[in-house]
Parts: structure tokens; C-alpha cells; sequence
């Protein structure tokens, strides 16, 4: 073996689908050579001439995250977030693969925009950065895109993320065109009449603090009407950040019919209130916005049960001066990558096992990126590779944000579950949480 390419990572719990085991890595050449207790003892030490030795216990070893749900804002607005800085905070959230969503300027909607944001991420070099592309041109929900030209390419995933689409015949065509293709659409459900004007989920907090609400309804009636066109045209669809008790009740009966439907949810659903807008601090202001505690216990138990699919962090950098504006004014989202795990590990009640499945295993399948992501931690597979300790707990800080936007709602807050480690094509990124690359 070349030793200026082998890592050993010792001492580590590798978790697999398959379960659990107190073992070592061996990888070289970008892949996985052997994974066993006591490798460490075959090999002479670093400092020998051995492999490169990366200290694993009390950490679990496991294939990389994979985000469905990622931000990246160029091109367009780069003030907010590059494709290389948005890829430094995936690398140090645990991710060794994130989906590029659509809503750039220009949008992508054709190879040409997609190819861009595709070559960046290969710039960058420290994610896989996939491209999706918009169901409808300019995702104003009229035209539908050049679906053909773009599955040519590669494209797989489509969604008009931030609109959801509206007109009933659309979406049917685009379903259509969807199953001939063998293409996935991600829908973002909500019917934009009932939320024109809102700033916040629409109950009690809203109306005490007299600012105008978001119903829940808005949400649920597009994903029954697309749960309907999925049953009528058989097209796989994958339901973007889903935020009530109600969607899941609604996913978990699709799943039970046998519908190719998929679901996500993300950290800040699953961890927040909608009482967190009770001080107008626009960092919690997002879309769909916070709910209930209602809300996010049935959200909690979907991913404990296996209805929801997947934790993506709808990562969505501002600059600072657009959030800096009144609940009206400022633009919905935060930041996520960084801090999905501590918040998944901490507040979603699940295992860390299925932690692991929701936030790598999952979204690798329903974005079809296993040939590379989401495989076993075993012989012969690319050493795509997340360390991780699963019992640290700590507590994020602007120091240690590395987006070009701060607008993380985290602050202050407890947090469980630190990336040590991240390898990508066998070589190491990340190290005791710092980038090397």
C-alpha cells in the first residue's frame, strides 16, 4: 500500500444498516481496504512510515451525511453564500454530499446554470455538489423546464423550492413528464393565497402578538392534492420540509398505500416553536415557518417510526442587512449545515443509528447517489467517511460559523453530537473539526 494515501482510523464503533462494531479502518486509494478489530497492529506507526492515524474512540465511524436541502446562492448572491463556502460548512457538518437547490439568478432552469453550479462544487473540492433543477422556468410555475435536455445531463431532482407549484395541471404534466423520465420531483407544499402577507405560523402566538399568520392548512391541502396526482400518474415525489402533525399523518398514509412518495424534515422544525418569534427576531423567521409544539412532537415521531425519509437542513444564508430588517421586510431561512447533527442527536429523540439513516443512508438513496454516498463502511466501497462523537455536547458560536451569512438560530443553545472527521475519496477534509484541505 502507498502510505502518503492510507489513513487508519482506529478505535472507532463503524455503524452500518447492518448494525454496529468496535473496529478499525484501513483505506487507501480512495476506497476501503479492510475494516476489523486490531488492524492498527499490521501496520507501523505514523511517525514510521506507516499510515496516516486518525484517533476514533468514543466516535462512531459511518458513511458521510447527505443533505437533500441545501442553499448554495450562487450564482446571483453570492453576497449571502458561495458554492466554496457553503461546501466548507457542509464539510464541517459531517457532509460528504449536498443538493444545490434551484433558486439562484438566474434560476436553474437549463444545463447551462446547472453545469455551473456543478463545475463550482468540483472547484471547491470538498462536497459532492448536485445541482437540482426547477420544475417550471424561473420556478413561476407557468412553463415547465426543459425536463429532457436536463435529465440528458444528469439532472435527477426538480423542485421549485421556495414556491410551491400552483397550478394543478402543471404539476399533473410535470408528474408526467416525471415518470417517463424516471425523475424525482421535490415539491414545496403550500398554496400561496392563504399565506400572502404571513410572517409566522397562524395560531395563538401570531394573533397575541398581532402579526399575520400562516396556516397549517396552506401546507396540507397541496400535499393532498399532489398525494393524488402521485396515485393517479405513479411519478416519484419527494415533500420538502415538511412542518405539521398533519402532513405526516397524510405521508404516513400514502406510505401505508404503497405510494413512491419520500418526505424530510429539517432541524429547526423538529427543535423549535413558533413562540421563538415572540421578541420579532427575524432569524427565526423561515419557510414554512415554526410551529407548534404539537407540530414538532409529530414531526419527531415520523422520524422515529419511519415516515419521514430524511433530515435536510434547508440551509438558507442571508446577508446580514436583509435579515437586519423588519418580520416583514427580511427574507425567510437560517443556516443549518453545521449544526444538523448536534440538533438531531439532541432534540429528535431518535437513535443514533437512525439518525445516521435520516441524514445518510436515505437521502443518499432518494437522491440516487449511492454509486458514491450513503454505502456500508466496508470493504470496497469509496471511503466517503463522517467521524463523530455521539455523547459530545456543546453549543454553537458565530466563531464558528464558516458561511458568508450568520443567520443560525442556534446560539446559546445545547447541542449534542460534534464531527471530529471527514474523509472524502480517501483523502482527509476535515480534522478535529478544522479543515485541512
Amino acid at each position: 500500500m502507498s502510505n502518503n494515501k492510507s489513513i487508519l482510523i482506529t478505535g472507532g464503533t463503524v455503524v452500518n444498516a447492518s448494525g454496529e462494531v468496535l473496529a478499525d479502518v484501513m483505506i487507501d486509494q480512495g476506497v476501503v481496504q479492510e475494516v476489523g478489530p486490531n488492524i492498527s497492529a499490521k501496520y507501523a506507526a505514523e511517525n514510521e512510515g506507516g499510515p496516516r492515524r486518525i484517533d476514533a474512540t468514543s466516535c462512531v465511524v459511518t458513511s458521510a451525511f447527505v443533505d437533500l436541502h441545501t442553499h448554495l446562492r450562487e450564482p446571483g448572491r453570492e453576497e449571502s453564500e458561495t458554492i466554496e463556502t457553503g461546501s466548507r460548512a457542509a464539510a464541517l457538518g459531517g457532509y460528504g454530499a449536498v443538493v444545490a437547490m434551484p433558486k439562484t439568478v438566474p434560476d436553474q432552469d437549463s444545463v447551462a446554470v446547472v453545469e455551473f453550479v456543478r463545475m463550482q462544487g468540483e472547484r471547491a473540492g470538498l462536497v459532492d455538489v448536485v445541482p437540482s433543477a426547477c420544475i417550471t422556468v424561473n420556478r413561476a410555475g407557468l412553463q415547465l423546464s426543459p425536463f429532457h435536455s436536463l435529465a440528458q445531463n444528469g439532472v435527477t431532482l426538480y423542485t421549485d423550492d421556495g414556491n410551491g407549484v400552483q397550478d394543478p395541471v402543471i404539476m399533473r404534466r410535470a408528474m408526467e413528464y416525471a415518470k417517463e423520465l424516471n425523475i424525482t420531483l421535490m415539491q414545496h407544499c403550500e398554496v400561496s393565497r392563504l399565506t400572502e402577507g404571513a410572517v409566522m405560523h397562524e395560531g395563538c402566538c401570531s394573533s397575541h402578538l398581532g402579526l399575520p399568520g400562516w396556516p397549517s392548512i396552506a401546507e396540507v391541502l397541496m400535499l393532498q392534492r399532489d398525494l393524488e396526482l402521485v396515485r393517479e400518474t405513479g411519478a416519484k415525489m419527494h415533500f420538502l420540509h415538511l412542518s405539521t402533525a398533519r402532513s405526516v399523518e397524510l405521508v404516513r398514509h400514502a406510505k401505508n398505500e404503497g405510494l413512491p412518495v419520500t418526505a424530510e424534515v429539517t432541524p429547526h422544525h423538529f427543535s423549535l416553536t413558533d413562540e421563538k418569534l415572540s421578541g420579532f427576531n427575524t432569524v427565526f423567521k423561515v419557510n414554512p415557518p415554526l410551529r407548534t409544539m404539537e407540530d414538532v412532537e409529530a414531526l419527531r415521531i415520523g422520524m422515529q417510526d419511519g415516515t419521514i425519509d430524511a433530515i435536510a437542513t434547508d440551509h438558507a444564508p442571508h446577508a446580514a442587512h436583509l435579515k437586519d430588517q423588519d418580520l416583514l421586510a427580511a427574507p425567510p431561512g437560517m443556516l443549518g449545515l453545521q449544526s444538523a447533527l448536534g440538533v438531531a442527536l439532541k432534540y429528535s429523540g431518535c437513535s443514533v443509528q437512525r439518525v445516521i439513516e435520516l441524514m445518510s443512508w436515505a437521502p443518499a438513496r432518494i437522491a440516487g447517489l449511492t454509486a458514491r454516498q450513503g454505502n456500508a463502511v466496508a470493504s470496497g466501497n469509496i471511503a466517503n467517511l463522517v467521524v463523530f462523537n455521539p455523547a459530545a455536547q456543546w453549543e454553537q458560536s458565530l466563531e464558528q460559523l464558516v458561511s458568508k451569512s450568520q443567520n443560525t438560530p442556534y446560539l446559546g443553545l445545547p447541542l449534542q453530537g460534534q464531527v471530529q472527521c471527514v474523509v472524502r475519496d480517501g483523502k482527509v477534509i476535515v480534522e478535529a473539526g478544522v479543515i485541512t484541505k
